[in-house]
């Protein structure tokens, strides 16, 4: 190169720049539908946050009161600890765990998600079950109560979800028998919601018992039905929207 000569960089044409950068510009549907996304994501971790504080204001509150008169406890006290640790707290978290918002779990791998989902419901079940028949085995009357009627409910289903959360587990396996595995996975999401369910409604005809009224009082009462009930919606509307759109799916195939 010559001396006292300036090697000018390449530049591009400018009006080839322009536009390029507006080709490269999202549409205005495209940035719409951005923003929606955006603001239901904000949504969802919302009502997600809101999910696990109702759990522990829920759990907290039940210990507390089982945990009134000190130890040792009683039956009911027992059959209050391990339904509400098994059903609010580690079913609970089971269900919420596949939700894509939820916070401990959204980072972790789909096969991780599958794993902890189970060993949730798992313990979730075991506690449950065994804090219900500790009650059925301290009384001599069984469910002649609204809150007994929807604990069996909760217990029949519970059971069913266990087994049928085998078969989903092992859906791809079990597929070479000619067992669907949608199928097995729907039947799982419909058995495990309506045990929750009915979990949380029977907790509802608990805390209505004068004897948790009495230590309360009528208003604190009925915001720990409210607590309940806002937990439970805001944690079966994962598995509703997956149910349904798992069945559509089955029935376009078909």
């Amino acid at each position: 190169m010559p001396p006292n000569v300036i090697d000018v960089p390449f530049q591009q044409d400018p009006e080839k720049v322009y536009n390029q950068a507006e080709l490269d510009k999202p549409s205005a549907s495209q940035s719409a539908v951005s923003q929606d996304n955006y603001y239901l994501n904000i949504i969802q971790s919302t009502l997600n946050l809101l999910a696990h504080i109702s759990v522990g204001v829920t759990v907290g509150v039940s210990l507390l009161f089982a945990l009134r008169n000190g130890l040792p406890i009683g039956a009911t006290p027992q059959h209050v600890i391990l339904c509400v640790l098994g059903y609010q707290l580690l079913m609970a978290e089971a269900i919420l765990s596949l939700s894509p918002h939820n916070g401990w779990s959204s980072r972790l791998k789909f096969v991780d998600k599958r794993r902890a989902h189970w060993i949730l419901q798992l313990l979730g079940s075991g506690l449950a079950l065994a804090g219900c028949f500790i009650k059925i085995l301290d009384k001599s009357v069984h469910w002649n109560t609204l809150h007994g009627q929807f604990a069996l409910v909760s217990m029949v289903f519970t059971t069913v979800s266990l087994v049928n959360g085998l078969t989903s587990l092992y859906a791809y396996e079990l597929s070479k028998f000619r067992l669907s595995p949608s199928l097995s996975k729907l039947t799982h999401i419909c058995f495990g919601t309506v045990g929750f369910v009915a979990a949380s409604i029977s907790l509802c005809y608990g805390f209505d018992k004068n004897q948790f009224r009495n230590w309360a009082s009528g208003n604190f009462t009925t915001a720990m039905i409210s607590f309940v009930s806002a937990l439970t919606i805001i944690i079966i509307i994962n598995p509703f929207i997956t149910f349904f759109n798992r069945s559509r799916g089955l029935f376009k195939n078909n």
